[in-house]
């Protein structure tokens, strides 16, 4: 059958919801399913799980984390990106460091899903952010998913997890659909996935922009073999699967749709510079630094990783 990116996401929460009385779901506008993944599990699983709330980020996310410690397991709904910004500290020096502090005696399993992060035509600055890198920082764990598979495993081992995770469902991934069969299952959090072997470059691609990256090295078959792999979690990363791509190619291009300054796409060519064999200066595709994405499509496309530039990094790095 085919699988949609988030028709995915709302078989994953429908099953961790039917498997465990403990998982239930907060957010703005979640009863409706105005966002996708939610649709339909109000009906199913009624008001005490499916928990309709009002508009206060601070509000449900405290709210959620004093559940989380009285032994539910939520799951809350972010329908912008920017919002996370609003509970930042709750979930960065709250949420994230309970377990620490208290030396493993209180847990806090929380999930955070941001279906449509990053740029969504005409939806301007206050709207487009993609913050991976900032959760990534902070050390709590931070996934993004490129497939409706991973999505649906990533979502699912998120929720599943002791700790709090924030799921990044890109935008431009959400159209993307996927033959799959019936049986699907959860994705370890901290593993990488080689879509495509090669011999001469490592193109790191985050969500997304990992159909992009694919599409150019498609394109660019007969002239490189392009590795591209798929980090899926940001933190922890997979730094393992990273080395020993980079064993077979000993050249890295990362494209990263997040600001360039301390964003993932830094994190892995200093880290790969540090501790991997290169055998030629590596290359970063991202937003420029200090990006706010304008509400004119044309500018906004200006400002966001492309495949011409993907095509030059990797005609660069072979030089």
């Amino acid at each position: 059958m085919r699988l949609s990116y988030t028709k995915a996401l709302n078989r994953a929460l429908a099953d961790e919801l039917d498997t465990d009385p403990s998982v239930c779901v907060f957010g703005e506008d979640i009863g409706a399913g105005m966002a996708g993944p939610t649709l339909g599990l109000l009906d199913r699983f009624g008001p005490e799980r499916i928990v309709d709330t009002p508009l206060s980020e601070q509000a449900f996310t405290a709210m959620a984390l004093g559940a989380a410690l009285a032994g539910r397991r939520p799951v809350l709904e972010f329908q912008i990106p920017s919002l996370l910004f609003l509970v930042f500290e709750q979930l960065v020096n709250q949420a994230h460091k309970f377990s620490l502090m208290s030396g493993g005696q209180a847990g806090v399993p929380l999930t955070c899903l941001v279906p449509g992060s990053g740029s969504r035509s005409g939806w301007a600055g206050q709207h487009s952010d993609h913050p991976y890198s900032l959760f990534a920082h902070a050390g709590v764990k931070t996934v993004v998913p490129a497939t409706p598979t991973d999505a649906y495993g990533l979502l699912r081992s998120a929720i599943q997890d002791p700790d709090p995770v924030v799921v990044f469902a890109p935008a431009a991934a959400l159209p993307v659909r996927e033959t799959v069969t019936w049986d699907l299952a959860p994705v370890p959090l901290g593993r990488a996935r080689v879509h495509r072997a090669g011999t001469d470059v490592t193109l790191v691609a985050v969500g997304h922009l990992v159909h992009d990256a694919l599409a150019v090295a498609e394109e660019l078959a007969g002239e490189i073999s392009v590795e591209v792999l798929d980090p899926r979690t940001l933190y922890p990363f997979d730094w393992a699967a990273l080395g020993e791509s980079l064993e077979r190619t000993g050249r890295l291009v990362v494209i990263d749709d997040s600001n360039r300054s301390c964003g993932i796409g830094a994190e892995v060519l200093a880290t790969a510079a540090e501790e991997f064999r290169l055998t030629a200066p590596p290359r970063r595709i991202t937003r420029p630094d200090g990006t706010v994405l304008p509400f004119a499509p044309e500018l906004d496309r200006a400002l966001q990783p492309d495949r011409e530039q993907l095509r030059h990094a990797l005609r660069a790095v072979m030089k």
